[in-house]
């Protein structure tokens, strides 16, 4: 069947609006047709000089720009599998990674040009394209992305099936090796409509791409905002100063964040309210929003649209919504990721795979049609994952009689100690609330008294004094005493973080889980 692939509504839209601004990047600006016409030549000449096709993966590791999302567009008109790379992975990781996935092509800018040449004959990559220009820098390459482009055809190439795969996005790694998610056309064109019933998008959408591109949170603008003929713009990479900027200068309409972003653009000296008047829609995911960070927005932009999206990569980025409909309403409602998203259905069950009653925390699983195909190369963690016939996300939460969903931890961030189950996002919400805290993650750590004592690494907001006794006051107000933590660690520099912004709870476990098992882990 060819009823739910990208193909039809990329071209249909270029064709119905054809000589409608659609792309700015920089000092490039495209119509919809002058986009549509890239896209297809790099479709064909990824098959006449790169020999890709069908199932055979090539990889991105680049920036945020107009080549990636032709990139991304070429995948889904069946050219090959896009297999987009993360910005933060160490040598090692990419080789692993290039080395699991088959990939024999690679497309790079002048930024990680060199990381790629570095692992290039260990990973097996034949050809390496380079996207962007060098600057006047000797960047190892093969052939550049205009050469690429002056080569191929502008012919419509057959309309792929449903079944046929689009793209290999590998895991964050938060916890462990990367795995690779295959992603159909079904899955994405399924994700597209979820998308477009909840969030409306139509022709007059102006998307800033801000969150990285190879993220599963950017689909909604690589897929969405094409497709319903609006205008998309980028910034490379994120910097609050760019996004002020593009925002004023560009009229952008509708952009995701996660809640670290949200932070340090409401923090940087250059943000007025005025500035984001264009701003109408904007998204928020990836990881918990602090309720006082959540306050602060909404007091600032009072007339903005906000929404809150919960998802996986191995769901195509989407699997709950909290409407703005839900966030006018405040109150406990903030504290929740929203609701299933039309097609989607939710379960909360404990260990041994059987429901919970309505209020209760455990596992949250899923079924939905925009699920992944399953990991590569992997048949036993897809098993493990599907089993019983629900997607198991590793997220610990529960459903309310409303049927909103509140998230309390990751499973594996969930701290045990004295025999009670400490869930660290409720410790962190409760601190970051504090005036003087920056940035907050709470862990376990080893105790011989407790098995897990709650510890909790803080970076103090700007110039501002806090102490260990102050913050455990802080926390005996809101929490329970046994959850408010042990210990503190205060750092001057900000929190590590994952290519998705997310902080890396796995680094600063390792110090003091070193040579030690952690049975939750």
């Amino acid at each position: 069947m060819k009823d739910l692939t990208y193909h039809r509504h990329l071209l249909g839209t270029a064709e119905r609006w054809a000589d409608r601004p659609s792309y700015f990047d920089g000092g490039l600006e495209l119509t919809h047709g002058q986009h549509a016409d890239r896209v297809l030549r790099v479709a064909d000449a990824l098959g006449s000089q790169l020999g890709v096709g069908g199932d055979d993966r090539f990889a991105v590791m680049a920036l945020n720009g107009q080549p990636f999302l032709e990139l991304y567009h070429a995948a889904f008109l069946g050219a090959g599998v896009i297999n987009p790379l993360n910005l933060r992975l160490a040598p090692k990781e990419l080789e692993f990674i290039l080395q699991d996935s088959g990939t024999k092509v690679c497309f790079v800018d002048r930024f990680f040009a060199g990381v790629v040449d570095g692992v290039r004959a260990e990973a097996g990559i034949e050809k390496v394209v380079l996207v962007g220009g060098a600057d006047g820098a000797d960047v190892p390459h093969d052939l550049t992305y205009e050469e690429l482009l002056e080569a191929g055809e502008p012919e419509v190439p057959p309309e792929p099936e449903e079944e046929d795969l689009c793209i290999l996005m590998y895991t964050g790694g938060t916890t462990g090796l990367p795995k690779g998610v295959l992603i159909d056309n079904r899955a994405l064109v399924l994700d597209l409509y979820k998308i477009a019933a909840v969030w409306g998008i139509d022709d007059t959408f102006v998307y800033l791409h801000q969150t990285p591109m190879f993220h599963a949170a950017s689909l909604g603008g690589i897929l969405g905002v094409p497709s319903a003929g609006g205008v998309t713009t980028y910034v490379p990479m994120f910097d609050p100063a760019a996004v002020l900027d593009v925002t004023e200068a560009r009229g952008v309409t509708m952009t995701v964040m996660v809640p670290t972003m949200v932070a340090m653009l409401l923090d940087h000296p250059d943000f007025r309210p005025e500035r984001l008047a264009s701003l109408r829609v904007l998204t928020y995911g990836a990881s918990p929003m602090p309720t006082a960070l959540l306050e602060r927005l909404l007091s600032l932009l009072p007339d903005l649209d906000v929404y809150q999206g919960y998802g996986m990569t191995e769901n195509c980025g989407i699997l709950t919504a909290l409407t703005p409909d839900d966030h006018r309403r405040g109150g406990d409602l903030l504290r929740s990721a929203g609701r299933p998203v039309p097609g989607a259905v939710l379960s909360i069950q404990d260990a041994s795979g059987e429901w919970v009653p309505t209020g209760e925390t455990g596992e949250v699983c899923a079924r939905s049609g925009n699920f992944m195909r399953g990991y590569w190369k992997r048949e036993k963690e897809t098993e493990e994952a599907f089993r019983d016939g629900w997607y198991h996300t590793g997220d610990a939460g529960y459903l309310d009689s409303d049927g909103y969903l509140y998230l309390v931890d990751r499973v594996k961030d969930m701290i045990v100690t004295g025999g009670e189950n400490v869930y660290s996002a409720e410790v962190e919400n409760a601190l970051a609330r504090h005036p003087g805290v920056a940035q907050v993650a709470v862990i376990g750590i080893p105790s011989e008294q407790w098995g897990e004592a709650v510890h909790a690494v803080v970076v103090p907001d700007g110039d501002a004094t806090v102490t260990e006794d102050e913050l455990k006051a802080w926390c005996r107000e809101r929490i329970a005493g046994f959850k408010v933590p042990k210990s503190f660690e205060f750092r001057a520099e900000p929190l590590p973080l994952s290519g998705a912004m997310k902080v890396l709870k796995r680094d600063l476990r390792a110090p003091y889980w070193e040579g030690r098992e952690r049975t939750v882990n």
